[in-house]
């Protein structure tokens, strides 16, 4: 090939990935994914946020910021004494209301009192007894207790503060299983399988980790022809946390 051939073939692959850009292309996106590092990040199997039902003073918070605890342990007690109170008040009218209407009940089967009396007294003791019921739902609410065995991730309030219906107090996750996600291209999808096993390495721990796949994602990316796939690490291993990062070490078949 001539000198001046070899110069033209340079000046043309230098040009084109700039001619692909004003024009709106890009090289195939499946390739330049296959062809870079895939990353993947440890995700807690469950997480959420837990807020205040009720505006009211926190008594306590038992747990500090990191600590681990079970299912349906204490997270947060509320100085309910208002709401006690106010419970108090409903059930002495139920019982007010109840003795009316047994009152008239009896004074119906000596024809002493009018139907329309004692229907009356009956919608009132069941109106009492709906306030009752309020109050005690309301008072449920003075206590927050764990919806599934995690760890503390981050407390937004402290102890003595008042806080308001809707507030968020603590972020908890469960660790007991963490998870990967990390993204793949399309073209894989001819072989993996939910359940092939692979191994990541963590950046922070500087270790390996077996780990085998649980989920695929419901579709495809047409744009970067990838497809979103979750993993989870295989046993239980105390230096792993939430929000760290590694590399994943899975390749194709004909490629191991």
């Amino acid at each position: 090939m001539s000198a001046a051939r070899v110069a033209l073939a340079s000046l043309l692959a230098a040009a084109l990935p700039l001619f692909c850009a004003q024009a709106g292309m890009t090289p195939a996106a499946g390739t330049t994914l296959e062809s870079r590092e895939i990353r993947a990040q440890l995700m807690p199997r469950r997480y959420t946020t837990l807020a205040a039902e009720i505006g009211a003073k926190i008594n306590r918070l038992p747990l500090a910021e990191g600590a681990p605890f079970k299912q349906g342990q204490l997270l947060v007690q509320f100085d309910c004494t208002l709401q006690q109170a106010q419970q108090a008040k409903a059930e002495a009218a139920l019982m007010a209301a109840d003795t009316n209407w047994k009152g008239n009940q009896k004074l119906a089967q000596l024809n002493s009192v009018g139907q329309v009396e004692l229907d009356v007294s009956k919608a009132e003791m069941l109106k009492a007894q709906a306030e009752v019921g309020a109050s005690r739902a309301l008072l449920g609410k003075c206590q927050i207790s764990a919806p599934f065995a995690g760890r503390i991730a981050e407390q937004k309030a402290r102890e003595q503060q008042y806080v308001q219906p809707g507030q968020a107090l603590m972020e908890i996750i469960d660790d007991s299983a963490l998870e990967l996600e990390f993204i793949v291209p399309s073209r894989w999808l001819s072989w993996v399988r939910s359940g092939s096993a692979f191994q990541v390495s963590i950046d922070e721990t500087g270790k390996t980790y077996p780990a085998k796949v649980q989920r695929i994602g419901a579709k495809v990316d047409p744009l970067s022809q990838s497809v979103k796939l979750t993993a989870v690490i295989e046993g239980r291993y105390g230096e792993l946390i939430g929000g760290m990062s590694g590399k994943v070490l899975m390749m194709p078949p004909s490629q191991k």
